[in-house]
């Protein structure tokens, strides 16, 4: 069982706490992504796992194996690193072998792991070509095939596709996601891009400050932030937050903000944030929630500052109100920058956060 553990583990470098006491089990075949901006631990996370850090406090257990102070190789991961790492004058297939080579493994079991890797990574017609004769994307499995060839308990990722170009990210994404489901290990991937983290993950883990925000698959991380730092970074574009104030009107609850805004909230929605009533709230609501018509739905006026075809859709930045805000709209619409539009709100999808504590009043 490769089940990863890490019970109150912090890490200090002197004074400075980089990460408080953190909890988290990631179990047996996941795939689990670290994601957040950076500087908030994920890779320091990431390396105590592998050794290459050392916990200055807690435990970390991978299996049944207490492997808090065992030094990297006893720890039976393989960790693909962001630059490759291979050997210039090595061949594709002595870059893979190296690791067994060096460990004393004979030549033919070299050969025939070898040749599994290369099959699983279609790199067979490459074996006899240095690094410099490959691509990017090329490179990048050579470095996952070395991994493979231990057969780890666990992978461990270290925004291996960052170098890449945007094609190439996304071929390789597909590819991870392929091998993990041939493998079937535990693999731990740490990357700052939220795509990436969404397309890929069986559980996304948001962290922030040394802190996991929020654990969970990508669809409810999406439907259900549980705060605004969770509900800003999930979602492309960020989702948009209007300041104001939940008010009782009525029978009812009404949203109100400056510069006139004002939003009915359905009942269903607003019985699970009657908590916010009378109090300054932030009204998130996600671009892509705007586009359907309905004339059932609440609008919102928005001062366009700018148009960004994107194809399918167009994307209209402006602000509502005193609040910067970015509508999804048709892609034939004749909007243009200085216009003033109405945006429909689907209230099924609006999300309600406490301004003081940031923590959301709605979880769907």
């Amino acid at each position: 069982m490769s089940q990863v553990r890490l019970d109150q583990v912090t890490k200090s470098f002197g004074s400075v706490a980089v990460i408080p006491p953190l909890d988290l089990v990631i179990a047996d075949k996941e795939f689990v992504v670290l994601v957040g901006p950076s500087g908030c631990g994920k890779t320091t996370t990431l390396r105590m796992i592998a050794g290459l850090e050392q916990a200055t406090s807690g435990e970390i257990r991978i299996g049944e194996r207490d492997v808090t102070t065992l030094r990297p190789g006893l720890r039976n991961c393989s960790m693909v690193f962001q630059n490759y790492a291979l050997y210039p004058h090595m061949t594709v297939a002595e870059n893979i072998g190296y690791g067994m080579k060096v460990r004393g493994t004979p030549k033919a079991d070299i050969n025939t792991a070898v040749a599994n890797a290369a099959r699983i990574l279609n790199l067979g017609a490459y074996l006899n070509r240095k690094p410099s004769a490959l691509s990017g994307g090329q490179r990048q499995r050579v470095a996952i095939g070395r991994a493979i060839v231990r057969q780890p308990d666990v992978f461990l990722f270290d925004e291996p596709l960052s170098n890449l170009d945007a094609k190439l990210r996304i071929e390789m994404r597909t590819e991870i996601k392929l091998l993990h489901r041939r493998l079937q290990t535990t693999i731990v991937y740490v990357t700052h891009d939220q795509v990436e983290a969404m397309t890929m993950a069986d559980r996304v883990v948001v962290m922030n400050q040394g802190r996991i925000e929020q654990a969970a698959d990508p669809i409810t991380l999406y439907e259900s932030p549980k705060n605004l730092f969770v509900a800003a970074f999930i979602g492309a574009p960020s989702m948009n937050f209007v300041e104001g104030r939940l008010e009782a009107d009525d029978g009812g609850v009404v949203f109100r903000a400056e510069g006139g805004v004002a939003i009915a909230v359905p009942a269903r929605v607003a019985e699970h944030v009657s908590a916010g009533i009378g109090q300054a709230v932030v009204l998130g609501i996600r671009p892509e929630h705007t586009m359907t018509v309905d004339p059932a739905f609440p609008t919102i006026r928005v001062e366009v500052a700018d148009i960004e075809p994107l194809g399918p859709h167009t994307l209209a930045i402006g602000k509502a109100g005193a609040s910067a805000f970015t509508a999804q709209i048709h892609a034939a619409s004749r909007v243009r920058p200085e216009d003033t539009i109405e945006v429909p709100i689907d209230p099924e999808k609006m999300h309600f956060f406490l301004k003081s504590t940031g923590e959301a009043l709605k979880h769907r």
